[in-house]
């Protein structure tokens, strides 16, 4: 045997035995990690790491059954304590006085509870009551004529609610919103008296100029709005734009302006006004008015300033181009409808 045979022996049999030394050191290593993972346990039950549970084999609970044993608190020391006694006539008498003593609690918080709500029912009874009355006092002093619609409407509620007797409360001495639209009926009548009261109209026609090589020119819905808002109009009665004399919308009315579809002339829909479009629009000055000639002018005006705006004419009644004489010759003509 030569010397390098006899090295590379004795290396074989090293790294076998470093072999065998690495196996014998990672089952002694698991058998210590097995060891570990039940070391710490609570009231006798093992608590293992979450990382580590899947160490531990799970148990077989077929064999397991058998041997189960149940951990509970040991109490034999409370026997000596408890006895037996004999349920006796006394205790009989103690539990139907408490007992009478909870029901007459619960049914006097019952009795409590029902006097508040018919307390706050009756409040809001009077107070129904007296806006009805105060509406019905003021609709009968205005027609003698038209029927008794709140009469029959309190009737109704009263055969509904009857009325409870409870303590006096101050009356309802507020205003109510249906009073005070009615109230505000009045102001908007002298406001726009010359339109309900109208005898007669000066009419100005808005149209699109057209042109043979062009498509048919329309006014869009957006852009009259935005001319609307421009010029100081208001959305008001018979679903029309009105110009006051303030531009806020108050003061005296001064014109009006309808809309021009393809069905004609037609007032407005505030719902869809931005949505629709129109041939064109028509402004008008009711007469007799007690401003006359300023309506007049503020009517002319803002339709030029309008057409300027739109690329449009103003058209008299016949359909015709209005001419400074024919102007002045409509001037004249409202002068005698001031009042």
């Amino acid at each position: 045997m030569t010397a390098i045979q006899f090295i590379l022996i004795a290396i074989a049999a090293f790294i076998v035995l470093a072999g065998l030394f690495m196996v014998i050191r990672s089952f002694k290593r698991r058998n210590s990690t097995e060891a570990a993972t039940v070391n710490y346990d609570k009231n006798g039950i093992p608590i293992i790491p979450r990382h580590e549970r899947n160490i531990v084999d799970q148990p077989d609970f077929d064999d397991t059954v058998a041997g189960e044993t149940t951990i509970a608190p040991n109490r034999d020391y409370l026997d000596a304590v408890i006895e037996d006694e004999p349920l006796t006539e006394t205790h009989t008498n103690v539990d139907a006085q408490l007992t009478k003593g909870r029901d007459e609690t619960e049914a006097n918080v019952d009795n409590k509870n029902d006097e508040d709500y018919a307390r706050w029912q009756a409040e809001q009874q009077r107070a129904d009551n007296a806006e009805f009355a105060e509406v019905a006092n003021y609709m009968q002093g205005g027609s003698e004529q038209e029927p008794d619609a709140f009469s029959s409407l309190m009737s109704a509620t009263d055969s509904l609610m009857p009325v409870i007797d409870t303590a006096e409360e101050p009356s309802f001495d507020d205003n109510s919103p249906i009073l005070d639209q009615h109230l505000l009926e009045p102001v908007d009548e002298a406001q726009n008296g010359p339109l309900i009261n109208a005898k007669d109209n000066i009419n100005i026609t808005i149209l699109p100029r057209q042109y043979r090589d062009r498509p048919v020119e329309i006014i869009r819905g957006r852009d009259l709005l935005a001319l609307i808002d421009k010029y100081g109009l208001r959305f008001g009665a018979m679903n029309m734009f009105h110009r006051y004399e303030q531009k806020d919308g108050t003061g005296m009315l001064w014109f009006s302006m309808m809309g021009i579809t393809n069905s004609g002339i037609a007032p407005f829909d505030p719902h869809s006004v931005a949505t629709n479009t129109y041939n064109g629009v028509v402004v008008f000055l009711s007469l007799p008015h007690p401003q006359a000639l300023r309506s007049f002018d503020s009517m002319m005006s803002i339709a030029y300033m309008m057409a300027d705006d739109l690329n449009a004419l103003l058209l008299d009644e016949n359909n015709e181009p209005i001419t400074p004489e024919y102007k002045q010759q409509l001037r004249n003509q409202v002068r005698d409808y001031e009042i």
